[in-house]
């Protein structure tokens, strides 16, 4: 049994964690859920009885074993060193540690081996990277990969609670007749698209866009793969869906990678077109498997192949795959 902190509790990913922990059985001691002041003294369900938060301090560490941190990219680079001086190993939401070479950033359907090498911080992917990746893995194993085009389509949920109720909101006032005013977003998202999510830089990619690159690459192990990608905030409440595009290094036909995918951990295939069976936000919400479908040939390039992904951005793209670090971790005595 474990003492686990969860840092940032009481957010849209932190009580996700919670859930997730309950559901899988973690075995948990003690459970200690951390935020920040203004939620001191809030009373949280875990395993059917309340928990106290408590205040996030650097010496809210002591006697934990494993910290799953949820509260941002300045908070971590603050405490997560404190919580590792403490003794504990820290799983990490943000992109504070993710591109740090000491730092193992891990999928464990992926590369879960890179966790035995942990120097007391093990990096959480990008909500669009790590179901990719899920997906991807089994060809890059298979054929080899050698170009990537993505095109996502990520939820509201993404950005937080506030995000969320902005949509409402603006869904119910653009019916009415009333014009959305927008406060999260630079626009309505409402009823739009917002291609736009984290700051431009001068290449013209935005930040997100920069970490799923980045982030593919470390954790396939392909430092030279060509990346590219196109982040699109939709409004949709939950769960983010990709449009990818591979070019291959040997040839491989769509049977063929749906065999592999069928047999791949963490996939759920759901790709009968005809029947209008395909991934679909609304299917993905709630569930830790990405689903995968419309595998094609491109018939632009003679070795590429087109396919959709979708997955639960605050489970598998978040909470779920902290959880099942944290899993590894125990299983594998490499805690």
């Amino acid at each position: 049994m474990f003492d686990v902190a969860v840092v940032g509790a009481t957010g849209a990913v932190g009580t996700t964690m919670l859930r997730i922990l309950e559901e899988r059985g973690f075995p948990v001691t003690e459970l200690r859920p951390l935020a920040s002041a203004r939620s001191e003294g809030r009373q949280i369900d875990y395993l059917g009885r309340p928990r106290t938060v408590r205040t996030l301090t650097a010496d809210a560490f002591e006697g934990i074993q494993i910290a799953l941190f949820s509260a941002g990219a300045s908070r971590a680079r603050e405490f997560a060193p404190a919580a590792v001086e403490a003794g504990a190993v820290v799983i990490d939401n943000s992109s504070a540690f993710r591109m740090d070479p000491s730092v193992p950033l891990v999928v464990p359907e992926v590369n879960e081996h890179d966790i035995e090498g942990h120097s007391g911080i093990i990096a959480n992917p990008n909500c669009v990277a790590a179901p990719l990746v899920v997906a991807l893995k089994p060809i890059a194993d298979a054929v080899g990969l050698e170009r990537v085009i993505v095109s996502s389509y990520q939820s509201v949920s993404g950005t937080g609670q506030a995000a969320v109720a902005e949509l409402t909101e603006q869904s119910a006032g653009y019916l009415a007749g009333a014009e959305p005013e927008p406060s999260v977003y630079p626009h309505p998202i409402a009823f739009n698209a917002l291609p736009h999510i984290g700051d431009f830089d001068e290449s013209g990619y935005t930040g997100e866009e920069q970490k799923v690159a980045d982030e593919t690459r470390k954790m396939l192990g392909l430092p030279d793969l060509a990346v590219s990608a196109t982040c699109v905030r939709v409004p949709v409440m939950q769960s983010h869906s990709q449009a990818v595009h591979i070019e291959t290094t040997e040839a491989i036909d769509p049977d063929a990678v749906r065999r592999l995918l069928m047999a791949a951990p963490g996939v759920m295939l759901v790709d009968e077109p005809g029947l209008n069976l395909y991934p679909l936000p609304r299917d993905a919400t709630g569930r830790d498997e990405v689903l995968v479908g419309r595998i094609r040939k491109d018939t632009s390039h003679p070795r590429g192949l087109a396919l959709w992904v979708v997955s639960d951005n605050l489970r598998k793209g978040a909470a779920t795959n902290a959880v099942q670090i944290a899993e590894s971790l125990v299983t594998r005595g490499w805690l």
